[in-house]
C-alpha cells in the first residue's frame, strides 16, 4: 500500500527495459512447514561456506531446459509465480502448499490487492509493477473471471511533496499515463469523495485491482495444467550441512536438486535463527460497506482505487468490485502476531477508526452497513524491500519473502528473479533484494 518514502537513491538505472518473460509468447507466499533446522553456528556456517565452494556445480543441474528438479514450498503469490517461471525455463517443478494456494489465512488470500507504479523514488518497484502488469493481464484473459479491473488508481494529498513529485517523473520516465489533478479536478472528476484540505491528486489510469485469491488459484491451474506438480501438504526440513536434499512433507521425503521457500509469515518460523529477527508479522484489518442501494457512483466504473496520504498516516481503498462492498483499509503496521495463532476476529476500535475516516472523506456513505471485515497480516522485512537470495549455508535453497504489504503486484517479477537464482550460480545482484540489506531494526521505507 503506499506511503511516503524516505529512500534518497534514484535507482533510475531500473528505467531501462529489462529482460522480462513478459515479452515471450505465450500473471501478504504462504506454505507449510512449521519446524526448521537448529540455529546456524559458526562451525554449521563454516561448513555451508564449504559447501559453497561446490554450490555452482549443483545448481548448474538447474540451468534452463536441464529439466532438474525444483521443490517450491509456500503457494501464495511468491511461491506460484516462481514456480510457474521455472516451469516455463523447461524444468521439472513441485509446489508444496499446507492449507491451499492463497487460502484464507495466507498474506495472499482475500478478494482484492492494488496494482500500481506509484512508488517515489523507488523505480526499481515501478517498473516492477508494470512489467509484472503485462502478466497479470495476460492472465486475467485467460481465465473465466477477471484477475485484473482496470479501475485505475488515485492518490491524493494535503501537499505536494517529493513523493508526489517523484512518482510523475518515474512513471512519465516509464511512459505510462499519468495525471496530475488540483482539487478542483478531483472534485469534479470523484463526486464520492470529499477533497477538502487536498491539494493535489495524481491519478494512474492505466492500474487498478488484482482479486487476489483467484489469480493465484488460477495461476496454479495454469502451472498444473503445463506440467508442474502441486501437493497439499505440510513440509519441514532436517538438520544439514551443504546443500538441502530433501524436505519432508507429510506424506515422507521429497528429494530435489533445489528448493525455493516461499512462506511469508511462517519464513521466520522455518528459519529462526537467521530470519526471526528480519521478517516478522503484522496484524492487519480490513472492512467493507454497503454503498447506497441504486448508487452507482460508488462502482469500478466510476470509481478508482484510492489512497489518501492524509499528512502520512495513510488509509486506502477500493470500489464495490464484483458487490463485496466498498473496502477500507488503514495502511499502518499492527501489532505483532503469529499467524498460527492470531485472533481472526475485527476489532471494534479498527473498525471505529475506519468509519471515522470514511464518514470524513466519503459523506455519501454515512450510516453504510458494514457487510464484511478481515483480519489478515503483512510480513515484513526490516525496511519494506523485498527477500530474495540465497541461504547463507545452503547454497541451492533461495528465500523469498518480506512482501511488506505491498508484494502482491510484484509476483510474477519476484518469481522470474528467484526463478533466474535457482537457475545460475552468481549471487543476487540487486543489493536490496539481498539477505545482508536486512537489518534487526524495524524501519520501514517503502511501501
Amino acid at each position: 500500500m503506499p506511503a511516503r518514502s524516505r529512500r534518497h537513491r534514484h535507482h533510475l538505472r531500473l528505467l531501462r527495459p529489462s529482460r522480462s518473460v513478459a515479452d515471450q509468447p505465450e500473471p501478504d507466499d504462504k506454505g507449510g512447514a512449521l519446524s526448521g533446522p537448529p540455529p546456524i553456528t559458526r562451525r554449521s556456517l563454516i561448513g555451508g561456506m564449504a559447501a559453497g565452494a561446490i554450490a555452482p556445480a549443483v545448481l548448474r543441474a538447474a540451468s534452463p531446459g536441464s529439466a532438474a528438479h525444483v521443490a517450491v514450498i509456500g503457494a501464495g503469490v511468491f511461491g506460484s509465480w516462481t514456480a510457474e517461471h521455472l516451469r516455463r525455463a523447461g524444468h521439472r517443478v513441485t509446489l508444496v502448499d499446507m492449507a491451499g494456494p492463497a487460502n484464507n489465512r495466507a498474506s495472499s488470500g482475500g478478494e482484492s490487492r492494488m496494482t500500481r507504479a506509484g512508488y517515489g523514488r523507488d523505480a526499481i518497484y515501478s517498473r516492477m509493477a508494470f512489467d509484472s502488469l503485462k502478466e497479470w493481464q495476460s492472465l486475467s484473459g485467460a481465465s473465466g473471471l477477471p484477475i485484473f479491473v482496470p479501475h485505475g488508481v488515485l492518490f491524493f494529498t494535503s501537499k505536494r511533496d517529493d513523493y508526489f513529485a517523484q512518482s510523475l517523473v518515474v512513471n512519465r520516465s516509464l511512459g505510462l499515463p499519468v495525471e496530475e489533478l488540483s482539487q478542483a479536478e478531483l472534485a469534479t472528476r470523484f463526486p464520492m469523495i470529499d477533497f477538502a484540505g487536498v491539494e493535489m491528486g495524481m491519478f494512474e489510469p492505466g492500474f487498478g485491482a488484482l482479486m487476489a485469491r483467484r489469480a493465484v488459484q488460477t495461476l496454479v491451474q495454469r502451472f498444473v495444467a503445463g506440467g508442474g506438480q502441486y501437493r497439499q501438504e505440510t513440509a519441514r526440513i532436517e538438520p544439514t550441512s551443504g546443500p538441502l536434499k530433501r524436505v519432508q512433507l507429510s506424506s515422507g521425503p521429497l528429494e530435489a536438486d533445489a528448493f525455493v521457500f516461499a512462506l511469508g509469515a511462517w519464513l521466520p518460523k522455518l528459519f529462526p535463527s537467521l530470519l526471526s529477527k528480519k521478517i516478522f508479522a503484522t496484524r492487519q484489518e480490513v472492512f467493507f460497506f454497503a454503498s447506497p442501494d441504486g448508487d452507482r457512483r460508488f462502482l469500478p466504473a466510476s470509481m478508482p482505487g484510492w489512497a489518501d496520504f492524509n499528512d502520512g498516516d495513510v488509509y486506502y481503498g477500493f470500489p464495490d468490485l464484483e458487490a463485496r462492498g466498498v473496502k477500507f483499509a488503514h495502511d499502518t503496521h499492527g501489532v505483532l502476531v503469529d499467524p498460527d495463532t492470531q485472533s481472526r476476529q475485527p476489532t471494534k476500535a479498527a473498525l471505529d477508526e475506519i468509519i471515522a475516516f470514511r464518514d470524513r472523506r466519503f459523506p455519501a456513505l454515512r450510516n453504510a452497513r458494514l457487510t464484511e471485515s478481515r483480519v489478515c497480516q503483512y510480513e515484513n522485512s526490516s525496511n519494506g524491500d523485498f527477500l530474495i537470495d540465497r541461504h547463507p549455508a545452503m547454497a541451492n535453497v533461495i528465500l523469498v519473502g518480506g512482501g511488506s504489504g505491498h508484494g502482491f503486484k510484484h509476483g510474477p517479477e519476484v518469481g522470474r528473479l528467484a526463478a533466474a537464482l535457482i537457475s545460475g550460480s552468481g549471487p543476487q545482484t540487486e543489493p536490496r533484494f539481498s539477505l545482508s540489506t536486512k537489518a534487526e531494526t524495524q524501519h520501514r521505507e517503502v511501501h
